[in-house]
């Protein structure tokens, strides 16, 4: 049996969808007007149906039948309260699983992991503390603002999870956005593309990097730097580190990364 959001998902992407048609707009009011047509309760919060197509679960299977060459339907924000449905190449970024995972000592303090609220909190936490981006990067960075929430020109208004300033050797300048999941949830590249826009509009003068990081099994935490090219989100690299205790980082890890 569907629920409500397939249920008014597929009704929306019906009305506006044509064959050949590899993109077109919806309002978010449509949502509220197809809710009362289908006399179906609409959540609080009309965004947590975008997000959870976005990030934690699978659109309609008669959606899915639609999508060709290898390209799949993203949603993506088109302006105030407006949507894109989109064909894109990726729609999530997936870890690897068998990246090998660096061991890191950890330096998370006890008292955030014992009060971090949820997994993305938990996340974000443990990349600030434990200087994953610097690692990550090769440069030195900053945290300059969490859950920055801003409105983009032909995107409306967007959040990032964590915004980093950073500089390398040479004095150039970077801002890295990062977005964070835990649980369930899974990175998306929708976020990433507005991530990118938001950099280039608000800060001009640096040269964006975008961060994505991804809990894993066995307190593994994926990391990945990303890229646009040609309007498709690409990984440029993939790396996957454990925090452990620094005593369980032995010679023979340290051998095999000084050969690397």
């Amino acid at each position: 049996m569907r629920n409500r959001y397939e249920v008014l998902i597929l009704t929306i992407f019906r009305n506006h969808h044509r064959k050949g048609v590899g993109e077109f707009e919806f309002e978010r009011s449509e949502l509220e007007t197809v809710a009362k047509e289908l006399e179906i309760k609409l959540p609080k919060n009309l965004g947590d149906l975008i997000y959870s197509f976005r990030y934690r679960r699978g659109l309609p299977e008669e959606i899915l039948g639609t999508e060709a060459n290898g390209k799949e339907w993203i949603i993506e924000p088109a302006g105030r309260a407006r949507y894109r449905f989109r064909m894109a190449k990726v729609s999530r970024i997936i870890p690897r699983e068998n990246l090998v995972a660096t061991k890191i000592p950890a330096s998370t303090p006890e008292i955030i992991s014992a009060y971090a609220l949820n997994d993305e909190q938990a996340l974000l936490a443990k990349v600030r503390y434990n200087r994953l981006v610097d690692i990550f990067l090769g440069v030195t960075t900053y945290s300059l603002q969490n859950h920055m929430r801003t409105t983009v020109k032909g995107l409306g208004q967007i959040e990032i999870d964590e915004v980093y300033v950073g500089i390398n050797r040479n004095g150039q300048q970077f801002v890295i956005p990062v977005q964070a999941k835990g649980g369930s949830d899974q990175l998306a590249t929708v976020q990433t593309s507005q991530d990118i826009a938001c950099c280039k509009e608000k800060f001009p003068n640096l040269a964006c990097r975008p961060v994505s990081a991804q809990f894993m099994s066995g307190e593994v935490i994926a990391m990945f730097e990303l890229t646009l090219q040609r309007g498709d989100v690409k990984v440029l690299e993939e790396r996957h580190y454990r925090l452990v205790p620094s005593d369980q980082i032995e010679e023979e890890d340290l051998k095999l990364y000084s050969s690397r």
